[in-house]
């Protein structure tokens, strides 16, 4: 069996607030990436995928649980340890067009890796940053222009020449679409798909678009409110899903058939993460919802198959 590139434990990351109280945005979640593997992770706005992002990559610090990277548990590196982790590990952010300084050439936005890390310097730089807009299917000329000056769809493929300019192991990729024309969604898409075969790449691939993710993942994790409440082979999960949150996620997305509708959305709002309820986090919504539901938490019973509900 082929070790993890990348393993998480209890990873958890609390704020804490006024009064005693805390916002749990991720609560003691399990996560492993093989080598080559596409993993994706969805669920509704705020229930922490941005922030279990930050934290694989030590963007910021972990309240508690461990991350091994190809063995090395990065969790407890200092700055200066953690120096050979950033040229293995990348993040292509969701918003292209914040994510590239205006006053700053393409050149010394995607040169700025190999300048930190002192990788290459003077023509070898040139050279390096000129092949890695090939490989992102940009012509050279584009080396001198501004963000102003490019497309959505350019500026993203900017971003991820500046991931890919260390060759590393894995990348994750923070809604890398979700800004872009549905045009240019499908082009990056495909691309992505691409560098991954040609590359080798691991990629962690973190939306709230099923579709995408049915699209481009191996295996999917469900994220619910600081938790994972079901992981499996994505089409698995797409085609037979066991939580009863999944299930109507799967159920949001517009069938195929003329004429069909959906099922009814979900009702209530996702509760505030700094009043967690007792229980199962999700039985205020759930349409399953039994007694025990409320009392006793079935992400801590050791529930089989990685789904976290008594009626899966």
């Amino acid at each position: 069996m082929t070790a993890p590139l990348l393993e998480v434990t209890g990873l958890a990351k609390t704020y804490p607030l006024k009064g005693g109280r805390a916002v749990r945005a991720v609560d003691g979640i399990d996560l492993a990436l093989t080598p080559g593997e596409s993993l994706g992770l969805v669920g509704e706005s705020g229930c922490g995928k941005s922030t279990v992002a930050r934290l694989l990559l030590r963007l910021i610090e972990p309240t508690s649980g461990v991350i091994r990277f190809a063995g090395t548990n990065i969790a407890t590196l200092s700055d200066a340890a953690l120096r050979p982790f950033r040229r293995d590990a990348q993040i292509i952010f969701q918003n292209p067009h914040a994510a590239l300084n205006p006053r700053r050439t393409v050149f010394a936005s995607v040169a700025e890796p190999l300048v930190v890390q002192r990788i290459a310097s003077g023509t070898e730089l040139q050279g390096r940053v000129a092949r890695l807009l090939q490989q992102v299917g940009l012509p050279e000329t584009f080396l001198w222009r501004y963000p102003h000056e490019l497309s959505g769809g350019q500026k993203q493929r900017v971003c991820i020449a500046r991931a890919l300019a260390l060759e590393p192991k894995l990348v994750v990729l923070d809604e890398p679409t979700s800004a872009l024309d549905v045009s240019v969604q499908a082009q990056i898409l495909d691309f992505l798909q691409d560098l991954r075969t040609r590359f080798g790449l691991t990629y962690l691939f973190i939306s709230h678009n099923l579709a995408v993710v049915r699209q481009v993942c191996d295996r999917v994790a469900v994220m619910y409110l600081g938790r994972i409440v079901e992981e499996g082979p994505a089409e698995q999960v797409f085609a037979a899903p066991r939580h009863p949150y999944t299930r109507a996620l799967v159920a949001s997305v517009l069938p195929p058939r003329p004429g069909a509708l959906p099922d009814a959305p979900l009702a209530g709002d996702v509760p505030n993460a700094a009043e967690i309820p007792p229980g199962c986090r999700f039985a205020p919504r759930c349409p399953l919802r039994m007694e025990r539901c409320t009392r006793d938490d079935p992400a801590l019973e050791g529930n089989a198959h990685r789904v976290a509900c008594w009626a899966a």
